[in-house]
């Protein structure tokens, strides 16, 4: 039975990469055929893709009366970009942020952190709480967007986010992809879902820790994949964008979930250790890729190696706690 769920876990997270990766390259080639700024598709289909095995947990999660899990796996996210992901891509190659965009929304992942803080320092998630986060979501992705549209052509961000769009995709072949997408994120992030719960028993493990860790883990290897594969390409400010773009929206989309679909009492573990553990992570990459003096940010291989032991620190404080 153990092993069963194992293996069903190990295949809900590799549908769930593969189908948001074909989501994201069926809706972005669609989105070009139709005429739409490869601009305009980087900054919304392709940064909602990174974070959409977060809201299909989410989703499915809330569904099936866990909560907990779902708000584990936003915050667990949250912590494992900055931490895992920008720690290995530091590692493999230091990143110089060069563009003004990514320097005006990294406080923007601060500021979104602390709303968290705010909605769920009560103990409590409401309904209504999740609508405002919701709203706020579809707000900050408008203004991100128009600020951007404003941006100097040679930003080194708008070349590499239109890189990244795929071009000539044959319309049929976007729309199937698109498709499969669809239908393939549900029902990998259901049984993703389905067998962490059985093996979060047998270990007995609460659904937050489950959440907090094997599973948010997981849900970040499209981060991880993106960060290194921009950071080989030289693409640094494409790197550290997908993570500042996925957190902001696992705070704002992914959290909105619970809170909408399943609202109520939490594990009092969120407030008392990993939100203040979430926030000392965002301060550490605020300072680490801000830059000072007219500098640009720079985050150095020491500090990759730095943010990488803090995730490991992280795991045995969680584990711990069982």
């Amino acid at each position: 039975m153990l092993t069963t769920n194992i293996i069903i876990l190990i295949l809900g997270f590799i549908g769930l990469v593969i189908s948001a990766d074909r989501f994201v390259y069926g809706a972005a080639g669609l989105a070009r055929n139709l005429g739409i700024s490869p601009l305009v598709i980087g900054l919304t289909i392709v940064a909602m893709g990174s974070s959409a095995p977060e809201m299909m947990v989410a989703v499915s999660a809330s569904l099936n009366g866990s909560p907990n899990t779902a708000i584990g796996n936003a915050i667990g996210s949250n912590i494992t970009n900055i931490t895992l992901v920008l720690g290995i891509t530091a590692l493999i190659k230091p990143l110089l942020v060069g563009s003004a965009t990514i320097r005006r929304e990294i406080p923007m992942v601060l500021i979104t952190t602390l709303l968290a803080g705010v909605v769920l320092w009560d103990l409590k998630l409401e309904m209504y709480e999740g609508v405002i986060l919701l709203l706020l979501f579809f707000i900050t992705i408008l203004t991100l967007t128009i600020l951007a549209l404003k941006r100097p052509s040679n930003d080194p961000l708008t070349q590499e986010h239109d890189d990244e769009v795929p071009e000539g995709v044959p319309t049929w072949k976007a729309v199937s992809w698109l498709v499969v997408g669809m239908i393939a994120l549900p029902v990998s992030s259901h049984f993703l879902v389905g067998s962490a719960v059985v093996i979060a028993q047998h270990f007995g493990m609460s659904d937050l820790v489950i959440g907090l860790t094997i599973i948010a883990v997981g849900t970040s290897l499209p981060e991880l994949a993106a960060s290194v594969t921009g950071v080989l390409k030289g693409e640094d400010d494409l790197a550290i964008g997908n993570i500042i773009g996925s957190n902001i929206f696992n705070i704002l989309a992914v959290l909105s979930l619970p809170g909408i679909l399943a609202p109520g009492m939490i594990d009092p573990a969120i407030i008392s250790r990993d939100f203040y553990y979430m926030l000392g992570a965002t301060v550490l990459m605020l300072v680490m890729a801000m830059g000072f003096r007219g500098r640009p940010g720079r985050i150095t291989r020491v500090e990759g190696a730095i943010l990488l032991a803090g995730f490991v620190a992280y795991q045995f404080i969680v584990f711990s706690s069982i």
